[in-house]
């Protein structure tokens, strides 16, 4: 149970895409991770996501992730669920990451489709039916067109729902008709979660479940309270709260994502706002434009 007293279902309501915080200097802020869990925790998010693209894992090594992962257990304490971030445009190289990656404690893995390679649909099937087949826990799908250049569609996905290992899917395309195909079909307990913020009350409306979001780790009480209003059918509160955040969505991918958000979070005096190259840290235009967003 979070904070605000409701009780959810796994999965359903807020999930945070948690960036990665650094120091000045690109180490690992390891002070600020767990202020972080903290700060999401405390604002009432339903469960954390670890290590996934918002958390710049292309950039962060091996023994980093997993002493992310390791500080993560220890310091949430159950507190609420985790979900670990595995994914490779190599099948091969993703099932053995599930093999040598300690998942003891992770309620579930969210894998993002192959980048670069653009499999066919019989592929993306193929690849996903192998993770799911290999993954000790649940595996949710992410289909983020515009990272991987190739589409997960309605029909690929409503194939891969009856997998029994795999529970759900966190729907970035941005294509509305492909999301309420997927509501309108999938088996009743797939869940369809929001990849993009702005869309999630538009997604519950139409049978989502919640949202992974990357506002939340500045926002979390702000985003949080907005997906439970939309959950309990209150759409005017979730309105209200959507419009909320809509000046300040768009600054937090001007200059790519994790950037902007990481430049909130600094404002917020939650971590830095440091990021690895190739991303670079906000300009100062930006920051000022979300100090003043804020």
């Amino acid at each position: 149970m979070n904070n605000s007293g409701t009780q959810l279902p796994r999965f359903h309501g807020t999930g945070v895409a948690l960036i990665t915080p650094f120091t000045d200097h690109f180490a690992v802020d390891y002070t600020g991770w767990r202020r972080l869990l903290d700060f999401c925790i405390e604002g009432g998010v339903e469960y954390l996501v670890i290590n996934g693209t918002t958390g710049e894992s292309p950039t962060t090594t091996v023994a980093e992730k997993a002493e992310l992962l390791r500080i993560a257990k220890e310091h949430v304490a159950g507190r609420v669920p985790l979900v670990y971030g595995i994914g490779s445009n190599n099948t091969a190289d993703a099932v053995e990451l599930f093999r040598s990656t300690d998942l003891h404690g992770v309620a579930a893995v969210l894998s993002a489709s192959p980048a670069y390679n653009k499999p066919s649909q019989a592929g993306l099937v193929a690849h996903y039916q192998r993770l799911a087949d290999a993954c000790p826990v649940p595996l949710i799908l992410y289909n983020v067109p515009g990272r991987t250049a190739s589409n997960l569609t309605a029909e690929t996905t409503l194939r891969l729902a009856h997998h029994p290992n795999i529970i759900g899917i966190k729907e970035a395309s941005g294509l509305m008709e492909q999301c309420l195909t997927i509501a309108a079909h999938k088996p009743k307990d797939f869940l369809l979660l929001s990849g993009d913020d702005m869309l999630t009350p538009a997604l519950i409306a139409c049978g989502g479940e919640g949202v992974i979001s990357v506002l939340a780790n500045a926002f979390p009480k702000r985003f949080s309270d907005m997906t439970r209003a939309a959950l309990a059918g209150d759409f005017a509160a979730a309105r209200d709260g959507l419009f909320r955040l809509l000046p300040l969505n768009p600054l937090m991918y001007e200059e790519s994502n994790p950037v902007g958000v990481k430049a909130a979070l600094e404002a917020l005096g939650v971590c830095g706002a440091a990021a690895r190259l190739p991303l670079l840290e906000a300009t100062e235009g930006l920051k000022e434009r979300i100090r003043k967003a804020l």
